[in-house]
């Protein structure tokens, strides 16, 4: 799975998930604003790229998760070291 097909995936995901416009998800937009996560919707996120890419997150893997581009990279960089 190359990064388009990664982030194509993520970004359908969370449309649906959480309700936001596509146009909204912008590699530079901040994630937790864009999206209105609050805690519990981590946990959603969480399972989500866990049933879609079969990766486990955890709370350490969001320290300096900022935007969409370094979530897409964080998930990319855990495919490519399972």
């Amino acid at each position: 799975m190359n990064k388009e097909e990664i982030i194509e995936k993520i970004n359908g995901f969370l449309v649906e998930e959480f309700e936001t416009d596509a146009d909204d998800i912008q590699p530079e937009a901040n994630l937790k604003d864009t999206l209105g996560l609050d805690s519990l919707d981590y946990v959603d996120l969480v399972v989500s790229i866990e049933s879609n890419f079969g990766v486990k997150l955890v709370e350490a893997d969001f320290v300096g998760i900022s935007t969409f581009q370094t979530f897409y990279d964080l998930i990319e960089n855990k495919i490519k070291s399972k």
